[in-house]
């Protein structure tokens, strides 16, 4: 995949009625603290909660988590943002993703998801809308649709779900 023009994006916008997205990388900057007793702490950006929740009442998008950590702090800031789609310990996400659409009686083309790793591509080269962080791998940002500007952590995912709000409300997307 090549990154698309304004329009190809566009069109692939309007048909999401999922966002999925990885956590380490995107939701956070990928760095965790660790203690005696094990994890202690990730770091989320807020207004990446902020893209969540605008997604679900601008445009009635759930958004969901899907990743291959299993750490308590994801599922609290799941919680706090109101995700019911949160998937966690998945090491092989294609099978899951699959599992997913089955369930919730969606096709890949009805879902966008942002990802940054080697364990991401499998869905992104199959979703409608496929995302990254600016830091992602380069094997990956060569992979998508669409490459944030921003850093996985430093609000890629908004960035990501206001580029998809825009299109679903006719508002000013830049190239």
């Amino acid at each position: 995949m090549v990154a698309l023009q304004t329009a190809d994006i566009i069109q692939r916008a309007r048909e999401i009625k999922l966002v999925l997205t990885d956590c380490d990388g995107v939701l956070t900057d990928g760095g965790v603290y660790y203690g005696s007793d094990g994890e202690v702490m990730k770091r989320f950006f807020i207004p990446d909660g902020m893209g969540v929740r605008r997604l679900r009442e601008i445009c009635g998008i759930e958004t969901g988590i899907v990743t291959g950590e299993t750490s308590p702090s994801v599922k609290a800031r799941a919680g706090k943002l109101k995700i019911v789609e949160l998937h966690l310990g998945v090491s092989d996400k294609l099978p899951y993703f699959q599992k997913l659409l089955e369930r919730l009686n969606l096709s890949a083309h009805e879902v966008a998801y942002i990802g940054d790793d080697v364990n991401d591509l499998e869905v992104l080269e199959i979703v409608g809308l496929s995302g990254s962080p600016g830091n992602a791998l380069e094997m990956v940002r060569s992979k998508v649709h669409w490459v944030s500007e921003r850093d996985g952590g430093q609000g890629a995912f908004r960035e990501f779900a206001e580029m998809i709000i825009a299109a679903r409300t006719d508002s000013r997307i830049s190239s």
